[in-house]
């Protein structure tokens, strides 16, 4: 009776402590079926390198010499920016309101087919307009185990997976380096940082979301606070009970 005591209290304590461990581990929303390498997400993803303007997007528009014209316009005195409402945001048909041409519709275009659009509307108003279109709110997420979690502004055209880490403060101790994710639209991808090679540069675009996940050893850290007093009382049962025993 006693034999059976003492094992049923030691797998009591075995089943604690292993509650203990892992009943706070949440799903991974971004575990990805299958590791990609850079290459391969560099020749499937070519489709993401020119940027489809859409609704609640911010834009500037630049005419070169008629800032009169013009929405925050990169040739005046004043650069754009967005901070200071220098831009035109796409409503929900897709539209634009512009100075002489009224209401244009950019949805869908990329940022030079909309200058080419605007080009074809003002010519009948200016000799050979020059129009550069800019999309203001180009953004990425980085998320998980950086040291500065948040949303990146994509001020470039080619804008790295490196890069953003690096603009978001590198990883944190916990980072595991990999099973790095990145969630574009419906896919998910995931990368090994410890294998990126200088030549293969991961390319990211806006509105890709970035998740660095954390290793396991971040969990037990956490919880060693906890689980010292507890496992301190679980070995002097275990004490105790094997003392009754003798």
């Amino acid at each position: 009776m006693r034999d059976k005591l003492t094992t049923y209290s030691l797998r009591l304590i075995i089943l604690l402590l292993a509650f203990s461990l892992f009943s706070c581990r949440t799903q991974n929303l971004f575990e990805a079926n299958r590791n990609y390498s850079p290459v391969s997400v560099l020749q499937s993803d070519s489709s993401f390198c020119n940027y489809k303007i859409s609704v609640d997007d911010k834009v500037s528009v630049s005419i070169w010499g008629n800032d009169e014209m013009s929405i925050g316009s990169l040739f005046g005195i004043y650069n754009s920016n967005e901070v200071y409402g220098k831009w035109v945001m796409v409503d929900s048909k897709g539209q634009i309101m512009l100075p002489k041409i009224g209401r244009v519709s950019i949805e869908h275009l990329t940022e030079r087919e909309a200058a080419d659009t605007l080009t074809r509307y003002y010519s009948k108003y200016l000799v050979e307009p020059i129009i550069v279109v800019k999309v203001l709110n180009k953004e990425v997420s980085v998320l998980g185990e950086v040291n500065n979690p948040g949303t990146l502004l994509l001020e470039k055209e080619k804008n790295t997976l490196m890069e953003a880490l690096s603009k978001s403060g590198g990883l944190t101790f916990y980072a595991n380096k990999k099973k790095a994710t990145i969630r574009r639209g419906d896919s998910l991808m995931t990368f090994d940082l410890t294998k990126i090679q200088s030549g293969a540069p991961i390319l990211i675009y806006p509105n890709d979301v970035i998740y660095i996940p954390c290793r396991g050893g971040k969990v037990i850290d956490k919880k060693a606070p906890t689980l010292i007093p507890f496992t301190s009382v679980a070995t002097a049962i275990a004490i105790l009970v094997s003392l009754i025993n003798r």
